[in-house]
């Protein structure tokens, strides 16, 4: 079993260096059954990691033609908007080389892609994860569903051709997996025996019986908040708004249309030559809230809270762990 870690600026330090050191010890057990090196989409080249900016050198480029286990881990940085934050370490990673490797990568039958902590929200903003069953951080486990994946609240999610670890330390008990489940139990045993540490938790696979669903929220997520039996006259948010989105990665115009059909409200935004229904709207006193799909500058769920003042539209925009967006407009019919 070949193993390619792969590296990009703002790399988590521990997503990397602690695979590594699993993979190292079992191919110790294996008479050259592992093998392991570091690459980048670039090739060789030193790569600095986030926040603590240690450098580590690769040693090739991702080699699709090489069939075994490509391993993306997340990002360090800080969580709120600025450059240097996980946010927008993930998405730079996505405008780089690496997402047209990864794309191919996750067509091929004899690759296995794996992800730890944030890594599966590269795949995820660039939208290869549309359908498929992971997991992340837990603080990036919202965003990963507003990308229209199923995030799953497990230490290791197995997703066929695809496996994810959740937070920082996952990466050990990712690894002892990949271990058992491509080598063998015999030499994972061996692994936790000499690091003595287990690995945690179920690992959670789409087969077998399914949990019964509870049924409570079923019928509160498609209720629609009446807004007390106003007239379409007394709906402040009647019409077309055209608005601006500030996000982190640039800002995104979009034309709101709001209505007030037989006792309900309705609505659209309009995202270049995309027009989109907008879900589950309600008012609540004077702030009504709503979400909606974008694919632009990314495929996301986002979740949107808006005033009336005058004739301007004002308040935000939210996906996950993304910071809060700022949205501004005003009325133009």
């Amino acid at each position: 079993m070949h193993v390619q870690i792969v590296l990009f600026d703002g790399f988590d330090l521990l997503d990397v260096i602690a695979p590594f050191e699993v993979f190292t010890a079992a191919a110790a057990y294996t008479n050259g059954e592992i093998s392991i090196e570091l690459v980048s989409a670039e090739g060789a080249r030193m790569v600095t990691s986030g926040v603590n900016q240690l450098k580590l050198q690769t040693t090739s480029k991702i080699d699709l033609t090489h069939k075994g286990v490509i391993i993306i881990p997340g990002a360090s940085g800080s969580l709120d908007d600025g450059p240097d934050s996980i946010p927008v370490i993930l998405k730079q990673a996505t405008e780089t080389e690496l997402s047209s490797f990864l794309k191919e990568a996750m067509k091929i039958p004899d690759i296995l892609v794996s992800t730890i902590c944030g890594g599966s929200l590269i795949l995820a903003l660039d939208g290869l994860l549309d359908g498929r069953h992971a997991v992340t951080h837990h603080l990036g486990m919202e965003l990963l569903n507003a990308t229209n994946a199923t995030a799953i609240n497990a230490r290791i999610v197995d997703d066929g051709d695809l496996i994810s670890g959740g937070g920082v330390t996952s990466g050990l008990d990712l690894a002892l997996y990949l271990i058992e489940r491509e080598i063998g139990p015999r030499i994972a045993h061996a692994v936790e025996q000499l690091f003595e540490y287990e690995r945690r938790g179920t690992v959670w696979k789409n087969t077998g019986m399914a949990p019964k669903e509870s049924q409570l929220s079923k019928a509160t997520e498609q209720k629609i908040n009446p807004i007390n039996h106003q007239t379409t006259d007394e709906f402040q948010f009647q019409g077309k708004w055209e608005t601006t989105i500030s996000t982190p990665l640039g800002e995104m115009p979009v034309l709101f249309d709001f209505a007030y059909l037989d006792g309900r409200i309705i609505g659209t935004a309009t995202q270049g030559d995309d027009v989109i229904i907008l879900d589950r709207l309600t008012l609540e006193e004077d702030c009504l809230k709503g979400a909606m799909k974008i694919n632009k500058p990314m495929r996301l769920s986002l979740k949107f809270s808006v005033f009336v003042k005058k004739n301007q539209l004002c308040g935000e925009v939210k996906a996950g762990m993304l910071p809060a967006s700022k949205l501004t407009g005003q009325r133009i019919l």
